[in-house]
């Protein structure tokens, strides 16, 4: 016999979050950054993408919550916990068969201090959600209700795009997408981020100058590492 599981149930860590000084060193700073800044790690699956389309730039500490397919209890017991500035992960599974959360949802994580909704299912109230202003990446639209039912559970470890999310991550989101930073790796991440930007910065201005064909290549193409068929 199974024992019926509590409907909810709360991490050890929900409280967990990064200083603010922490977050600041990632405002406005692009995802391909910070992924390059984490030697090509962090990002979501491509799927999850802004809603909107708009261009639009979130850091701050992920709040997860762990749902069951088709349950957005989970996500709904996170409004609670949520701080100013938390994105708020709602995590499906990777269910596509409803919604993730619609225009209520995100309405109310908004008033509780929300910057920002990411969830691996699909979203409703397209127009609702726009009006709401909440920043929200997505797999696509879905008009179909989530149940709230659970059971769920709230700050503890959830897997969204491929990545494993723990409250008090890291989440930087664009145009471009979504990356994870772990909590540990976020001050050793951000110490990378002034390199990357100069190397970003002085590429740019080369191929604004011309540059068809970067020095490394043609000594690959010109060396003994390229066989001519």
């Amino acid at each position: 016999m199974i024992e019926e599981p509590k409907m909810l149930r709360i991490g050890p860590d929900v409280a967990r979050r990064p200083t603010k000084d922490q977050i600041a060193k990632f405002q406005g700073v692009p995802t391909g950054f910070v992924v390059d800044a984490m030697f090509g790690a962090g990002a979501m699956e491509a799927r999850i993408a802004p809603l909107s389309g708009a261009n639009t730039h979130v850091a701050g500490p992920a709040l997860t919550a762990d749902n069951r397919p088709s349950d957005l209890l989970a996500t709904l017991g996170c409004l609670r916990y949520l701080k100013a500035g938390d994105v708020l992960i709602g995590a499906a599974q990777g269910w596509q068969g409803c919604a993730a959360a619609g225009d209520r949802v995100t309405g109310m994580a908004k008033n509780a201090g929300a910057a920002a909704f990411v969830t691996d299912g699909p979203m409703r109230d397209f127009q609702g959600v726009l009006e709401v202003g909440l920043p929200c990446w997505c797999t696509g639209l879905n008009p179909g209700s989530p149940y709230g039912t659970g059971p769920g559970q709230v700050g503890t470890q959830v897997v969204v795009g491929g990545q494993p999310v723990e409250t008090g991550d890291l989440i930087v989101a664009d145009r471009d997408g979504v990356v994870v930073v772990p909590f540990a790796m976020i001050d050793a991440v951000a110490a990378r981020i002034p390199d990357v930007q100069a190397m970003e910065i002085a590429l740019d201005a080369e191929v604004r100058d011309g540059l068809s064909l970067p020095d490394p290549i043609a000594e690959i193409l010109d060396g003994d590492r390229t066989e001519v068929l």
